[in-house]
């Protein structure tokens, strides 16, 4: 099973990843405005948003969050977005799932203010920060999800902090088609099948075989949107 990520290219299409979804079993999908849209949001936004959280293949919301890097839209309509969105989550029990880019001070606060105590978790998607940022993820709830920078060779301090975090809580990921992993790194586009490069990487930083690593995650994934699992 694996959960494609709905932002699309924003803003009034919310659907993209649905699409994907309901033609393939194994796919679920996530919904949501990302922090480069947020100039694109309206109240209609919300609304569709809220309603398609009823669709059955919509376990979460996202990515949302905050991105300072590129600040693509507007900083305090990046916040009011990511605001709304949790709010959304919240009414419709759903875990979300936060992209934050040179902002770890504001998402952690808007996260603290909004989030916790919800009891919904979700994932630090594509996690990067270190060992204080992933203990506060751990702390409001949220699962830790790794890309193709865990095999970086200037990652050697992620490296440690995923080594350190409690198994039952990570997470791989592609981010595709972005942070292809080694050894195809600059060579070639990513795709959903070198997830498995990400994860032989956290196996061997955690002296695990591959397939611990594989059978742990897929566990945590089912147990975090509550799936069943595939037959």
């Amino acid at each position: 099973m694996l959960l494609t990520i709905g932002t699309g290219e924003g803003p009034p299409d919310l659907e993209a990843a649905i699409r994907l979804a309901e033609r393939h079993d194994f796919v679920y999908a996530t919904v949501g405005v990302h922090p480069h849209d947020a100039r694109k949001a309206t109240p209609e936004t919300f609304d569709r948003l809220a309603a398609l959280c009823e669709h059955p293949k919509v376990p979460a919301l996202g990515e949302m969050g905050l991105d300072y890097h590129y600040d693509n839209s507007p900083r305090e309509a990046q916040r009011e977005v990511f605001v709304r969105q949790m709010e959304i989550a919240r009414q419709a029990r759903k875990p979300i799932v936060i992209h934050t880019r040179d902002a770890w001070q504001d998402t952690s606060e808007l996260l603290a203010a909004h989030w916790r105590g919800s009891g919904l978790g979700g994932i630090m998607h594509c996690f990067s920060g270190d060992a204080a940022q992933a203990k506060q993820s751990l702390d409001l709830g949220f699962h830790i999800s790794f890309a193709g920078v865990l095999t970086f060779s200037r990652a050697e301090d992620l490296r440690k902090t995923a080594a350190a975090l409690p198994l039952e809580r990570l997470l791989v990921e592609t981010d595709a088609p972005y942070l292809t992993p080694a050894p195809f790194r600059k060579i070639r586009r990513n795709e959903p099948c070198y997830v498995v490069e990400t994860a032989r990487k956290l196996a061997e930083i955690r002296n695990l075989a591959l397939e611990e690593v594989g059978a742990a995650t897929s566990r945590n994934f089912l147990r975090l949107f509550d799936l069943p699992a595939p037959a």
